[in-house]
C-alpha cells in the first residue's frame, strides 16, 4: 500500500480570503468574490466578471516589508501564502532541513512588463520589471522571502495544472529521498494581457460563472496564491508535527488533443485519475468527493464530465463540486487553491456546494453537489486541467 506523503502547513489568498481561515469561512458562507473590473484598467471592464483581490500591491509591501514597486503582484501573492503555510507548519528555520519550492504560474511579472512596456524604448529605469516577466523570477522571489537558501527552486509552467503538477513533484522528491520538504503550490495575479488573451478565446463570462449547468458562457479569471508544506515521515516524528493530511496518489497525462480544447470524451483525465488511484492503492469506490476542475467552459465541463463516468461508472460517480464559482478561475495557482479547499474538506468533513446551478447538461445526467452537506470524508481527488492537454489529478486522504 503506498504511503501518503505529510501536509504539515498550508496558506492561501484568494478573492474570497486573505487567508486560509478567511477563505474557509467563505466557502461555508457561499461568499463568492466575482465582480465586475475594478483595478485593472482594460477596454473589457464591464464585459466580464472577475475574482480580484482588493488588497493593494502598496499595502502588501508594507505587510511584508518588500521595497517598494520591486515586485510584480504575482510574487507578491505568492509569499502572503507560502509564509502563512510556513508559520502553520510550525518551521522556525526553513534551512534546518533538506528544504524546496516549487511554484506554478503563467502570468509571471506580466503586469508589472505590461506596465512598463512601453517606456522601456524611451528609458531604462524599469528594466528590473521587464527582466521579471519570466516565470522564474517569480519563485526566486518567493524563496528569497522566505529566506530558502541553496536548496532545491524550480517553477511549473504548465497552464492550469501547474500548481498541482508541483504537489506532485513535491511529493515524489520526498518519497525519493531527495528532499525532506517541499513548499509547493502556486501563484498567478491578473492582468491585462490574461483577460486579453482569454477574451480572444471567447471563453470568458460576463455574469457569474455556471460550472457544469447547461447553460454555462464560459469563465470568470481570478488571482490567488496557495502552498502547501510537505514534510516527510522523520521530519513529522522528529518534530512532532500536526499532519493536516496525506498526498495520497496522484496522475499526470496529457490529451494530446488540442492547444486549447479537451478532447470530447475527457481521455486526458481519464488517465490522470486512473494513474492517480493506481499511485495511491485506491479504487474508485474509495473517492468520498471530487472537487473538479470545472471552469464552466462548455468544453471543459463536458470533457471532464464524460470523464468522471468513464472513471467511476454511470451510477457511482461521487458527490462533486467546482469552487471556481466561488474565486473564479485562478489559473496555475488553481490546483494549489482547491487542494488547500480539499484538505479543509478532509479536516471539517465537509462538501462544498457547485454555486450558480440551475439546469442538468443535456449530454449526461451528472448533477453536482447543490447544497453544502456535512459527511464523513476520508478522500478528496481534485482535477486540474491545463491548455497544450496537461491533465492533473491529486488525492488527498486522512490516512497515510
Amino acid at each position: 500500500m503506498n504511503q501518503g506523503i505529510a501536509i504539515t502547513g498550508m496558506g492561501v489568498i484568494s478573492a474570497i480570503g486573505n487567508n486560509v481561515e478567511e477563505n474557509y469561512a467563505s466557502l461555508i458562507e457561499g461568499k463568492k468574490g466575482i465582480t465586475k473590473i475594478k483595478k485593472i484598467a482594460t477596454v473589457h471592464e464591464n464585459e466580464i466578471m472577475v475574482g480580484e483581490i482588493e488588497t493593494t500591491n502598496q499595502t502588501f509591501e508594507k505587510q511584508l516589508n518588500l521595497p517598494e514597486n520591486t515586485h510584480s503582484r504575482t510574487p507578491i501573492l505568492g509569499i502572503v501564502a507560502a509564509k502563512e503555510a510556513i508559520a502553520q507548519a510550525g518551521i522556525t528555520d526553513i534551512n534546518d532541513y533538506r528544504t524546496g519550492l516549487i511554484s506554478g504560474t503563467t502570468v509571471g511579472g506580466m503586469d508589472k512588463a505590461e506596465q512598463y512596456f512601453y517606456d522601456y524604448f524611451e528609458r531604462d529605469d524599469h528594466w528590473a520589471h521587464i527582466n521579471a516577466l519570466h516565470a522564474g523570477d517569480s519563485t526566486q522571489k518567493i524563496a528569497d522571502a522566505i529566506g530558502l537558501k541553496e536548496s532545491f527552486v524550480t517553477t511549473i509552467s504548465t497552464a492550469c495544472s501547474s500548481a498541482a503538477n508541483a504537489i506532485m513533484l513535491g511529493a515524489r522528491m520526498i518519497k525519493t529521498g531527495e528532499l525532506d520538504r517541499v513548499i509547493v503550490g502556486g501563484t498567478d495575479c491578473l492582468s491585462k494581457f490574461t483577460i486579453n488573451g482569454f477574451k480572444t478565446l471567447m471563453i470568458l463570462s460576463d455574469t457569474h460563472s455556471t460550472p457544469f449547468d447547461e447553460e454555462r458562457k464560459g469563465l470568470n479569471l481570478g488571482e490567488a496564491g496557495a502552498f502547501l508544506v510537505l514534510e516527510s515521515d522523520e521530519i513529522v516524528t522528529s518534530e512532532n508535527r500536526k499532519v493536516l493530511a496525506y498526498v495520497k496518489g496522484y496522475g499526470n497525462a496529457n490529451d494530446a488533443f488540442h492547444q486549447t480544447a479537451s478532447s470530447d470524451n475527457g481521455d486526458g483525465a481519464v488517465l490522470a485519475m486512473k494513474k492517480a488511484l493506481h499511485v495511491a492503492g485506491m479504487s474508485p469506490s474509495d473517492i468520498d468527493y471530487v472537487n473538479a476542475h470545472g471552469t464552466a467552459t462548455p468544453n471543459n465541463d463536458l470533457s471532464e464530465g464524460r470523464a468522471l463516468l468513464r472513471v467511476f461508472g454511470e451510477d457511482n460517480v461521487p458527490p462533486f463540486s467546482s469552487t471556481k464559482a466561488y474565486t473564479g478561475h485562478t489559473l496555475a495557482v488553481a490546483g494549489g487553491v482547491e487542494a488547500v479547499y480539499s484538505v479543509l474538506a478532509l479536516q471539517n468533513n465537509i462538501i462544498y456546494p457547485n454555486l450558480n446551478f440551475k439546469t442538468p447538461m443535456k449530454e449526461f445526467d451528472l448533477v453536482p453537489q447543490l447544497v453544502l452537506e456535512q459527511r464523513e470524508l476520508k478522500t478528496v481527488l481534485s482535477n486540474s486541467f491545463g491548455f497544450g492537454g496537461n491533465c492533473s489529478t491529486v488525492i488527498f486522504s486522512k490516512e497515510p
